[in-house]
């Protein structure tokens, strides 16, 4: 059965306590966690045991990538997950910490941004950049963790020919309908028809489209953007849904009223 989280870093905690005081008082005792600070933060050591003592369960984790800069469309596309030459290392160092926490954790998915990946299957970048998510990929399985690639980088079609290349069972797809109308890269609907093979797990988010080519779409509250949840929740396919809000000054509220129009829709939803 389907279960309904919410992304940690949606709600900005301080520590594992307030993380567990905001989940519970949502009526969400679920959770995708941001992985790095419990392998870089001292605030967050031992979170996970402290979660799922408090009644939390962890339904993923995230893995972030350094240097990335998500300031304009223009500067994630250089920056954006296993694209940098520059950071490179220091993101597969993240990755082992990563894997190994999830491993010792009985974590079982993790998902992150693979970065723009080139559209022309000719593009040598193309090739650097699958060769570098073989090689987290493998490490991830070789610890019983499988990955899922967020979406709206690039296109659904780019999306598919790049998981077909890269031929690793153990790497599915987060699908963030948001992220394909913040990103311009086309309709959810189509985008999670086209996908749905490798879905693991999908983000509720919402967003309306930029006006202006080469520039970033608005996040939304749920229910005020461009998503028709009426059609696409019925395509989720029975995995896990994740409320992400990162805008507005009101995240509980918004996460309170992406969980009803969810709850409402879905209704056999835990």
């Amino acid at each position: 059965m389907a279960k309904l989280a919410v992304c940690s870093w949606s709600l900005r905690p301080a520590s594992p306590a307030e993380l567990i005081k905001r989940l519970v008082s949502l009526g969400i005792p679920r959770v995708q966690l941001a992985l790095i600070p419990c392998v870089e933060e001292a605030a967050w050591e031992g979170a996970i045991a402290e979660l799922r003592a408090g009644g939390i369960e962890i339904v993923s984790g995230m893995l972030a990538m350094a240097g990335e800069d998500y300031s304009t469309l223009a500067s994630i596309a250089q920056t954006g997950g296993v694209r940098s030459d520059r950071h490179w290392g220091c993101n597969l160092d993240c990755a082992f910490a990563t894997a190994d926490l999830a491993e010792r954790s009985g974590i079982s998915l993790v998902s992150f941004h693979a970065g723009f990946l080139p559209h022309p299957p000719s593009d040598p970048l193309r090739a650097t950049m699958l060769d570098r998510l073989r090689t987290i990929a493998d490490l991830f399985a070789s610890r019983g963790v499988a990955l899922a690639l967020e979406t709206g980088q690039e296109s659904a079609t780019t999306l598919v020919e790049a998981l077909t290349e890269l031929d690793r069972p153990s790497v599915g797809v987060n699908f963030d309908p948001a992220n394909m109308i913040l990103y311009g890269m086309g309709d959810p609907i189509e985008a999670i028809e086209r996908l749905a093979p490798w879905v693991r797990q999908v983000h509720i988010k919402d967003a309306i489209g930029s006006r202006e080519p080469g520039t970033w779409g608005t996040e939304t509250p749920v229910g005020k953007g461009s998503v028709k949840w009426r059609e696409f929740l019925p395509r989720t396919a029975g995995v896990d849904l994740v409320i992400e809000r990162e805008g507005g000054s009101c995240r509980d509220e918004d996460i309170l009223a992406a969980r009803d129009l969810v709850r409402g829709l879905v209704p056999t939803l835990s």
